[in-house]
Order: structure tokens, then sequence, then C-alpha cells
């Protein structure tokens, strides 16, 4: 299998693949400033709520690492306000507030810890070194949250490739790989895992307009660790379906609700549908960071709606009339009737989803319908 390096830190930085410019040329970005990353997640030089969670993560540590501050009071209103700015960024992806919310725990932990360090501080030690350990701390936190994604991917792959037979047709759709992640990947992981078994399988992939995460992410993926695969238009799906050729069909997700309904990329709930009707299986894999028990249903899924631009031009040639009118959400949310099994890295969730999905947080509390 080919190493894919989605997101990492390097030397006080985060480095990312930038997948705008994929796959005609693989190129690493550095961000050497929170702002950049910001950036970076808002443009979709990284998308994926695994690999955005990662980002904001990161994000975080290194703005916080570049904090000057007075006195805690400073330094607390500095470090939120970048959160803050974070949190702004992708409304749909559930594990971009997971990862604010762990790095903002981590961070009153950290700060916890300080008392006997201002103890200890000597007149001539610059302030900025009391903070020099929440800095520290905060980074690796991020770097921790990265590494516990990859490991959460491959358990994710190993528990769906029992749902993968030999000589299965796949259908999946948008990128749910390693470029959505931190590595492997979920959706795909499960793919990859059935593959990595000796599994004869061959990979029907989704174009997904209007950015084209599947004939330009996705494919890729696949290309790169041969594994057979065929590109198609969002609108063959149907008619592979009624010709017998696709045996399931599994897509990641960016928020599940309580009840197992599940935001992912726009033009999955219409496969779920075809699914349906083709009596074919319908898998959702994703990380428990994807499931958000203070939602109830999908209905409370706030949906992000993205540029005109996306829909009416390629590659800067426009290729819709001046006057239309525009509606592009990023996302639609799939019914958990449509959903045949949830599967994540703790256990494989099926219906009744909201009892089954409430097992996987024994620890948590549950917002049931």
């Amino acid at each position: 299998m080919s190493d894919i390096r989605t997101i990492y830190w390097k030397d006080r930085t985060v480095v990312m693949i930038d997948q705008k410019v994929l796959p005609a040329e693989e190129r690493y970005i550095t961000c050497r400033h929170h702002e950049d990353v910001i950036e970076a997640i808002k443009d979709m030089t990284i998308r994926g709520a695994p690999a955005i969670g990662i980002a904001a993560a990161m994000g975080i540590a290194l703005g916080t690492f570049h904090l000057k501050a007075d006195n805690d009071e400073t330094f607390h209103q500095a470090f939120h306000l970048i959160c803050d700015e974070f949190s702004q960024t992708r409304p749909t992806a559930r594990n971009l507030f997971w990862a604010i919310e762990r790095m903002r725990k981590r961070f009153i932990t950290a700060m916890a810890d300080r008392p006997a360090l201002e103890k200890s501080r000597t007149a001539e030690q610059a302030l900025d070194d009391v903070y020099a350990p929440v800095k520290q701390a905060l980074i690796e936190e991020s770097i921790r949250i990265g590494k516990e994604d990859v490991a959460a991917n491959r358990r994710i792959g190993l528990n769906g490739r029992a749902f993968i037979k030999n000589n299965n047709g796949i259908l999946t759709h948008c990128n749910a790989g390693a470029l959505a992640t931190a590595g492997y990947g979920t959706a795909l992981g499960v793919i990859r895992a059935a593959h990595e078994e000796g599994k004869a399988i061959h990979v029907f992939v989704d174009e997904t307009r209007p950015v084209l995460q599947g004939a330009r992410l996705t494919a890729w993926e696949l290309v790169k660790d041969g594994i057979p695969s065929t590109l198609i238009t969002d609108n063959t799906a149907g008619f592979l379906m009624q010709q017998g050729k696709i045996d399931l069909v599994i897509v990641g997700a960016d928020r599940i609700a309580a009840n197992g309904d599940a935001a992912n990329k726009i033009g999955t709930y219409s496969l779920a549908v075809l699914a349906k009707a083709h009596g074919i299986p319908f898998y959702v894999a994703a990380p428990l960071s994807t499931v958000d028990l203070h939602i109830r249903t999908g209905t409370d899924i706030p949906i992000e709606e993205r540029a005109a631009q996306e829909i009416t031009n390629i590659q800067g040639h426009r290729i819709a009339p001046e006057e239309i009118d525009v509606y592009n959400p990023a996302f639609d949310v799939t019914p958990g009737r449509y959903i045949t099994a949830i599967i994540t890295e703790a256990d494989v969730a099926l219906p009744p989803f909201s009892e089954n999905i409430a097992k996987l947080f024994p620890h948590q509390s549950f917002q049931t319908s």
C-alpha cells in the first residue's frame, strides 16, 4: 500500500498535501502561521472531516506557539480566539469541533499544571518560558490526534472488511481515503483492508461533482495502490446497480447524528435511495469523532453552502450563464433507515441506531430521537 502523508507537524510548521492540484501534481505546502491553516481548510487545500479536525488541532497548536502574552488572562483570551477562528471554517464536519474541544481541554489541563512552574521561575526568565510547557503540550496533543486517527482508520478497515466478499463490485462516493484523514482512510480504509486480505474486488468511483473529489482524489489513491477501479459519472450509478454490477456501497461521513442519520458529500442520499431500491447494502464508515451525540437527528446537522463558482466554472472557464441562480450545498443527509451499518473503530453499529450507537459511547450522555 502506498504511504500517503496527508498532514503532519514538522519543525514548528504544519505540512499538508495540496489536494487542489491533485492528480496533476503531488505538492506539499508548509503552513507557518495558524491563518495559513485556516485558509487551507476554507479553500479545500485540505478536506475530509477527520483531516480537517487534525488540521484544526495542529493549527491551534501552531497559533498558540506564536502567542505572546503578559499574563494568564491575556493568554487564555488569545488561545480561545484562535479556537473560535477555526470553528468558523467548515460548519458540517463534526471532527473539526471535536478536535477544537479536545485542544481546549488539553489547554486547561496544561495550564493547571503551571503553579509549580510559576514558583520556580526566576526574574531573569522571559514570561514566554512560563507558557512553553503549555505550548508543547498542545503540539504533542495535535500530533497524538493525527496518530490516533491512522490507528482508528486501520481498525475501521478491519471491522468493515467482512462486509466485502470476494469478487464484489463496490461503489464509493467522494473521497474517504488517506487524503480525507491522517492516513489509510475510512470508507477507502475498509476497501484497502479487503484488498490487503487478498479479496478480488472492483471499485466504481463516482466523479463527485462539483469539485470532483472522486475523479481527482479517490481514483488517484486507488491507482497508486493498484486496486482495480473504474471512474464513472455521478449519474451512472443507478444504471450500474440495475445491471447488477454493484454489490455494496460504502461511503464516509462528515457528521453522524445520535439516531444514525449521516451527513456526507452531496449526492450520497441519492445513492442510498438507489441502493435501497435495488436491495444493495449501504455502509457508512467513520471514526467515533464524527458522531455528534448532541444532535438528535439529521435535520439538525448544519449544511455548508459553497461558492457558486464551483458549479458555474471548471478550471477557470465559465460553463453556465452569468444570470443563472446557483444552489451549491456541499453535503446532504442520509436518513438512518437507508443505512445498513455504521462502521467505526470501536465496533459496527447496526439498526436500531438510536440504541446501538449509544453502546459505542458507554460513558457519555446520548440524545434519543
